[in-house]
């Protein structure tokens, strides 16, 4: 599905004028899935704007030039070739989705729902608040928990690795790969900023 939509958006901008994306995106990627990002540093490189935020305005966002949708497959199906692969689902940065509260406990009951695995509960640029949402959803359906930073490449506000810390009542994902220790070295305060943290309702839009 990734590889039809990047032969979509190709082909819209081929039609704008701008060759050789396709060409230029798989010599950079190779096995790897393809993202707009690719295309992003591609139209960058060939001097179609000064900067990646400038390409996403200019030419990639929704109802620009080399916008294609995603077609998304279902969470059931999804979560069943993660598992027939071998795999453990997890849910990934659950508050990018601008769902609100209800609609985010939501999915993270349909996902529990068809066998997820785990959810992402700790990321950077959270608020206490945020996390504290997270980590009750993540407890209440007992799930295992992951961290990420959801970094592709290196910029001002995405750092990789910074303060990914997990509290000590959850159970990583990891725990169950004998790969790696329990859990991240945590923070002294991590917990306790969690424990902490106001409560708000999830019901709230935000």
């Amino acid at each position: 599905r990734r590889l039809e939509r990047a032969q979509e958006m190709a082909r819209r901008l081929e039609k704008a004028q701008i060759p050789g994306a396709l060409e230029a995106v798989l010599a950079e990627v190779g096995d790897g899935a393809i993202t707009r990002s690719h295309f992003a540093r591609f139209l960058v490189k060939t001097g179609r704007a000064d900067s990646i935020n400038a390409v996403f305005k200019k030419y990639l966002a929704r109802g620009k030039t080399g916008y294609v949708p995603n077609n998304w497959v279902d969470l059931a199906s999804a979560v069943q070739w993660i598992h027939d692969a071998g795999g453990q689902a997890v849910l990934a940065h659950p508050l990018k989705y601008n769902l609100n509260g209800r609609y985010l406990k939501r999915l993270v009951t349909d996902f529990a729902a068809a066998g997820g695995d785990a959810m992402e509960i700790i990321s950077p640029q959270q608020t206490p608040v945020q996390r504290r949402d997270l980590w009750t959803l993540c407890l209440q359906h007992q799930l295992t928990a992951s961290v990420g930073s959801d970094f592709h490449q290196p910029t001002t506000w995405n750092e990789l690795g910074k303060h990914l810390y997990l509290p000590d009542d959850v159970t990583p994902v990891w725990a169950n790969w004998g790969l790696v220790s329990k859990r991240l070295t945590q923070e002294p305060e991590a917990t306790a900023v969690l424990s902490a943290a106001p409560t708000t309702s999830m019901d709230t839009p935000r």
